[in-house]
């Protein structure tokens, strides 16, 4: 079961599996294994993973394949992480899990050039969102607000506040992630849009783009700050920002299916399914 409601169309998988095999060699050199690719991150910032080779015409992906990958993701001390679409290599699922991972499935939505995207929500008084310049002084609590998102998942209510977010924005100042990111922004290759209320980052998210085709990702709201609607407005804004550079096909993964119906809400719709496996014991 996939959470697209239609058959998954080859072409758009096709764009996107080259999007997902161009995007990590800006940032990592691979190794080879045959059916599988390894990312492997050359500076800092989030690690990469094992993805099926592209455009691989040899035999399917086994579960000795795997081990030969996890056994070098355990040298290289990174991450043992595999990830890919299922419609596009539906085989690699029960070679994973024959090797001993756990495989976890996320709605893959997309707005494609044929596909309208719904209007900016309206915003909650006092709150704008900006696309954010490389050298804006709210850079560093941008990128500090999805990261206390992700460390309080779901969509509660939670108490990270302002005070956790000027302590998490000063550390990513020092360690040198804000310049980083910024650097991504002066090249093109990553757009981060934030919500701010009285100059507070609230909500934040990036996409990514390569050519015609972008990912929407890392959006996450400030946890004192949920359930007003801004993750959905920062969304809004990065695709309607994509739209506004010539990009045709503009997607992202939801964390599961009640987190996908949101996304409806603004023109996404279900296309495949993404799929992370991670050894069982990580939570």
């Amino acid at each position: 079961m996939t959470s697209a409601d239609h058959a998954p169309d080859r072409p758009l998988l096709d764009e996107l599996e080259r999007y997902y095999d161009t995007v990590p060699r800006g940032a990592a050199r691979t190794e080879d294994f045959g059916p599988l690719t390894l990312f492997v991150r050359e500076d800092a910032g989030w690690p990469y993973y094992a993805r099926p080779t592209l455009d691989h015409t040899g035999p399917a992906a086994t579960a000795e394949d795997v081990r030969r990958v996890l056994e070098r993701q355990r040298e290289l001390g990174v991450p043992e992480a595999f990830e890919w679409v299922a419609e596009q290599t539906p085989g690699l699922r029960a070679a994973v899990e024959a090797a001993g991972l756990t495989v976890h499935e996320h709605p893959l939505l997309v707005l494609g050039p044929q596909d309208e995207a719904a209007p900016v929500p309206e915003l909650p008084e006092r709150v704008e969102v900006r696309v954010l310049a490389p050298d804006a002084p709210e850079l560093a609590a941008a990128i500090a607000v999805p990261n206390l998102a992700f460390g309080d998942p779901g969509t509660a209510i939670g108490s990270a506040g302002a005070a956790e977010l000027a302590e998490s924005a000063a550390k990513l100042a020092a360690d040198g992630t804000a310049e980083r990111i910024a650097g991504r922004i002066t090249a093109g290759a990553t757009v981060l849009a934030a919500a701010f209320e009285d100059g507070t980052a609230l909500c934040a998210g990036q996409h990514n783009p390569v050519g015609p085709v972008t990912e929407v990702a890392g959006v996450g709201t400030l946890p004192s700050a949920r359930r007003r609607g801004l993750g959905l407005a920062v969304t809004a804004a990065l695709v309607a920002h994509a739209r506004a550079n010539g990009v045709r096909t503009v997607f992202l993964s939801a964390a599961d299916e009640d987190v996908a119906r949101i996304y409806r809400r603004i023109g996404f719709r279900a296309f495949a399914t993404a799929l992370i496996a991670e050894p069982a014991t990580r939570q």
